[in-house]
This record gives structure tokens, C-alpha cells and sequence, in this order.
């Protein structure tokens, strides 16, 4: 559903999904990159365990909450990318204390 404009030139980026190697472009958020890797990396409620996705793209609903480099509830889409990111698809309730 989600793919990169032609002609992007970015430079490419290796970030790691749930121990997956994908490519990023540098200046993508995270969720971006998530959404253009074709990944089902989705986040899981912790009411129903229903599968989410990020929405807004701007911060507002925490739809896109993920695990970075070991510290929890970080917003995706607020995130660039970093060369060596590693990333853990966040499940349930967002983690206090962490």
C-alpha cells in the first residue's frame, strides 16, 4: 500500500525490526520507514490485542508506539531514523517505569 516516491535519492539507512534488517531512507520517521518496509508491524492493544497501525503521523494518537533502542513507548512517528536503530514492535499497554 505504501511506497517510496520515485526518484528519492535519500540516502539509504539499516534499521532492525524485531531483528529484521530493513532499509530506510535518511529523514524517515520510524513509522515511515515501518510503513514503506511492507512489514506487518503492527502494534496490539492492550484491551482486544487488536492490531493498529500508525494514524495521525504527527504525535496525537499514539497509535504508533514502539520499542527503540530499548526504551519503550516511543512515538514512531516522531522518531527519525538512525543507521543500526533497533526497533521492537510494542505489544499491549504502553510500559511505565522504562
Amino acid at each position: 500500500m505504501f511506497k517510496r516516491a520515485e526518484g528519492d535519492t535519500r540516502r539509504s539507512v539499516t534499521i532492525h525490526v524485531e531483528g529484521r534488517a530493513i532499509e530506510a531512507r535518511e529523514g524517515d520517521s520510524v513509522s515511515a520507514a515501518l510503513l514503506a518496509s511492507g512489514l506487518d508491524a503492527r502494534r496490539a492493544t492492550a484491551v482486544s490485542g487488536a492490531k493498529r497501525l500508525p494514524y495521525c503521523m504527527m504525535g496525537v494518537c499514539f497509535d504508533c508506539l514502539v520499542t527503540i533502542d530499548g526504551v519503550g513507548n516511543r512515538q514512531g512517528c516522531l522518531v527519525p531514523v538512525v543507521d543500526g536503530m533497533q526497533i521492537e514492535i510494542q505489544k499491549g499497554k504502553r510500559e511505565i517505569g522504562k
